[in-house]
């Protein structure tokens, strides 16, 4: 299942500059997603991080395997539209969080998050970020889907 920006705006709150998943290219309900962002310089937070050393920020990594597992959720629980525009997903944890190789800018972020564990609203995700195959980022989200 491919959804392309215009369809994750359709399932996902976050926009313009926090919408941090461009592309879903795989996803098995109920168990993994698979999804990018292409990082480019014109993004506002490297006129922070750093001005001369351009890193894309880990906490915007573990932002975009959020958001990927947002649709990933979403997308499970075979609600309509409708349903789904009245839910957000809250953030509960994060546990285990490690970053491995910096991106910067020109990178092509993949999120893969996988299932662990899932319970009515509870969702409890194990997260990898690779660019070009090689693991950046990994990190276990807990996160739930609660009524806006």
């Amino acid at each position: 299942m491919i959804y392309n920006v215009t369809e994750i705006q359709k399932i996902l709150p976050h926009r313009y500059p926090f919408l941090l998943v461009d592309r879903i290219t795989a996803m098995t309900k109920d168990e993994m997603i698979v999804g990018y962002k292409n990082v480019s310089i014109s993004e506002p937070v490297f006129q922070g991080h750093f001005p001369d050393h351009p890193i894309y920020p880990g906490v915007m990594i573990l932002e975009g395997m959020a958001q990927a597992g947002g649709i990933l959720a979403f997308q499970s629980m075979e609600m309509s539209e409708t349903e789904a525009a009245q839910k957000v997903v809250y953030f509960m944890s994060i546990d285990k969080a490690k970053f491995r190789h910096p991106v910067k800018p020109g990178d092509k972020l993949e999120y893969r998050m996988t299932v662990a564990k899932h319970k009515g609203s509870i969702w409890v995700l194990e997260g990898k970020a690779y660019v070009d195959d090689i693991l950046v980022s990994e990190a276990e989200l807990k996160a739930m889907i609660v009524d806006k």
